[in-house]
């Protein structure tokens, strides 16, 4: 029973992609230096995983920015507008983040986590530009003794997630001769297995589509001699089981745990091909608790069990991408905690510890299993895992406490009154510049070096440099910056109770781009303000609305390595009692507008459609709870970047929320699935996109707010950026703004209210 990985961590374990990257994009590191120092890393990459005892090592999964971008880039999948984008890294990175004279190509969420890909454009006919499998292959063969498994995402996939595909069937017949001359030449350089990436069959896959993936794989697989081919799916259960099970290649690669039971019932219902190897998806590679190797001893003798033969490997349940690199690190938080974990290191070791007790016994583990069963007792004795009073809450829930007492038309009539905002009013979503002297500040004070005055003095100061910078650009609705924050779910779970927050437990979200995700371990509760001063302060220095700020129940619970002993809606409504408390507090305070951010929401959605409605009710539900108690004078506004909404229009109408905020500057996706439907409530346009450097012109957003009125009447329309600008820096989003009020003065004087 060989032992094989899916994917690594990129970043490294002292996030060293994210410092050659972003030397690199502040021209201090030429593009040879970034290539070598990438390839240093992932190099050390395989060897990590080969000592942690993996047989068949990943390559090929390392990317610079995406490996979704990476694919389109070599099958010649490159917009038409980034022609005069250089070559190279600079036109692969112009996709990414943007060019001078070039929107970057969408950002999307990669199935149901945090992570965004960059979505391809079939501008033109897909031609192998490089073959990148093999590239990497070569380079590996050696290092890894031909343990080297190359990666690749899978054609239907590729399709699945990409923009402007004119039909899928032709895209199918333009893409399948390209791939097979990819696994050729892998055939070719002595490859005996690749990993071909194919999640979307954990969709909703038609009858059609299975009928031409079968067509497809015939032609990618045809002609090979030494390179089998495993079909690798995760996040869910193989739809279409008893038709795709018999696709033209050697093995699939099956997800256990996200995909349990669904993937056990096939198994025993319609069993599996005896020709093929399977890959037993057996650990978890999304969230970070020990796992239970009893019970993953029993679910292997389970999974055997149906098996015709014993050609079958060990695996995580998908790639480590999305685990921090190692858990040696956390050793500041409890015992019980600290040792109740496994980052994607200890996710290995626990594949070597199931492969010992298969190819052996139990006995020679007996150790690892009873260590493992020592954490997992310690871990639910934990003193705050269970708080009765807060379950008592929860429980005492009644129907009241989800809904807001006045209609949105009476809220919003009150709401127009008391706030006097022009037409097309100007905002920002919340944050502004992390400089190094903000970041170098908030280290200074964890270390002790100043005092906490000292700190919160510093941090007043930013707040009223920003506010100076906000009515100089006259903007019509302020922030305070959340420069206190280092980011926007860590901050609240580092003062909410329940949250453990991580010393080094970084993980990619895009790019260059990591978050470190709280632990939520023990029942959620507030016991001290969490946002009061910092916006209180910022109202003080103005006379226009300042905005409250808060993340939403169901984006700290998506956004969190969450605990799996209780069921999350009780856990949102826990999350949410608490920012309940908060929403209350700034509005004593007087503040008139509170946004409280849920970018998450259509993240958590199950990827099957008969599975959503329950998950969006309770997420509905939650984000109700937590805005549901103010009066209605005051205007709740959300957040939500990047997301698809043709699946939860009406669970975002369902929310009630006063003004959305939404993603409009890559592209009319969303504008187009909002005209589909009445959408009567405000909502706030992002003109520009956050995630690139460049400083867009007055005319472009322009353009973004009258492609905009196509769909919306222009009293409903709002203007702003398309997410925070915490990446940016001041010289590039002091003159944004400036030009985006421009605009929006423009749009006043052509539509006067009237």
């Amino acid at each position: 029973m060989l032992i094989s990985n899916l994917g690594y961590p990129r970043f490294g374990r002292e996030r060293t992609l994210k410092k050659l990257l972003e030397t690199h994009w502040r021209g201090l590191l030429d593009e040879e230096g970034l290539l070598t120092g990438a390839a240093r890393l992932e190099e050390a990459h395989w060897h990590r995983q080969a000592r942690l005892g993996v047989e068949l090592v990943p390559v090929g999964d390392f990317s610079l920015y995406d490996h979704v971008l990476d694919t389109a880039a070599m099958l010649g999948l490159v917009p038409n507008r980034f022609e005069k984008a250089g070559d190279g890294l600079t036109r692969y990175f112009a996709m990414a983040r943007g060019g001078p004279d070039a929107p970057a190509c969408a950002m999307r969420k990669w199935f149901n986590t945090n992570y965004h890909y960059i979505a391809p454009e079939w501008d033109q006919e897909p031609a192998l530009v490089k073959n990148l499998p093999l590239q990497t292959y070569l380079r590996a063969k050696d290092i890894l003794n031909g343990n080297a498994k190359p990666v690749l995402l899978g054609p239907f996939t590729l399709i699945k997630l990409s923009k402007n595909v004119p039909q899928w069937r032709r895209a199918f017949d333009a893409l399948s001769p390209l791939y097979a001359q990819i696994l050729r030449e892998l055939d070719a350089a002595g490859a005996t297995w690749v990993q071909m990436d194919e999640p979307a069959l954990v969709l909703d896959v038609t009858g059609e589509e299975a009928e031409a993936l079968t067509a497809a794989y015939r032609t990618i697989t045809k002609g090979l001699t030494g390179l089998k081919v495993m079909l690798q799916t995760y996040f869910g259960g193989l739809s279409q089981y008893a038709r795709l099970i018999t696709l033209p290649v050697d093995g699939f690669g099956l997800d256990f745990v996200h995909g349990y039971p669904e993937n056990v019932a096939n198994l025993k219902r319609h069993g599996f091909p005896p020709d093929k190897w399977l890959g037993i998806g057996i650990v978890d590679g999304r969230n970070i608790w020990r796992s239970n190797l009893r019970q993953k001893l029993e679910l292997l003798r389970q999974v055997r069990s149906y098996l015709p033969t014993t050609k079958c490997w060990l695996q995580p349940s998908c790639s480590l991408l999305h685990l921090p690199v190692s858990a040696a690190d956390e050793s500041h938080l409890p015992a019980p905690l600290h040792q109740g974990l496994a980052f994607a290191d200890e996710r290995l070791t626990e594949l070597r510890t199931l492969a010992r007790a298969v190819k052996e016994d139990e006995t020679a583990v007996a150790a690892e299993l009873a260590a493992a069963d020592q954490a997992q007792r310690a871990l639910a004795e934990m003193s705050n895992r269970v708080v009765p009073a807060v379950r008592r809450r929860v429980s005492a829930l009644g129907g009241t406490d989800f809904g807001r007492a006045v209609p949105y038309a009476e809220r919003r009539e009150l709401q127009s009154r008391r706030l006097a905002l022009p037409s097309f009013p100007t905002t920002t979503i919340g944050s502004f510049p992390q400089t190094p002297e903000v970041r170098a500040a908030r280290a200074r004070w964890r270390r002790g070096e100043v005092s906490k005055e000292q700190y919160e003095t510093f941090i007043r100061d930013q707040i009223a440099e920003w506010v100076h910078i906000q009515e100089e650009a006259d903007l019509d609705v302020l922030v305070h910056g959340e420069f206190e924050r280092n980011d926007m779910v860590e901050f609240f779970a580092a003062k909410l109770q329940g949250f453990a927050v991580t010393a080094n437990g970084w993980v990619q979200s895009y790019g260059s781009r990591c978050v470190k995700p709280p632990i939520l371990y023990g029942d959620v509760y507030r016991d001290r303000p969490l946002t009061l001063a910092e916006t209180v302060y910022t109202q003080s220095l103005t006379s226009k609305p300042v905005k409250g700020i808060l993340t939403g129940p169901v984006t700290m619970l998506n956004w969190s390595f969450v605990r799996e002993d209780l069921e999350r809606d009780r856990i949102a409504y826990q999350v949410a009692l608490a920012l309940r408390d908060e929403v209350a507090d700034l509005e004593k305070a007087g503040l008139a507008i509170v946004q409280v951010d849920e970018p998450a929401l259509r993240e958590g959605l199950p990827l099957r459609t008969n599975a959503r409605a329950p998950y969006l009710s309770w997420a509905v539900r939650a984000f109700r709870l937590a805005t549901s108690g103010v009066g209605p004078e005051t205007q709740i506004h959300t957040h939500m970047c990047y997301v698809v909404f043709g699946d939860i229009l009406e669970a975002i109408e369902a929310m009630d929320a006063d003004v959305i905020s939404i993603e409009a500057a890559r592209g009319r996706n969303a504008l187009e699935i909002f005209k589909r439907c009445a959408y009567h409530r405000d909502i706030g346009l992002g003109v520009f996109d956050v995630h690139s450097p460049r400083v867009p012109e007055v005319e472009d957003m322009e353009r973004v707010v009258r492609q905009a009125l196509d769909v919306f009447r222009p009293a409903q329309l709002w203007v702003n950026p398309d997410c925070g600008l915490k990446t940016r820096q001041q010289q590039e989003v002091a003159p944004a703004l400036k030009r985006m009020v421009t605009a929006a003065r423009r749009l006043r004087t052509e539509y006067r209210p009237g």
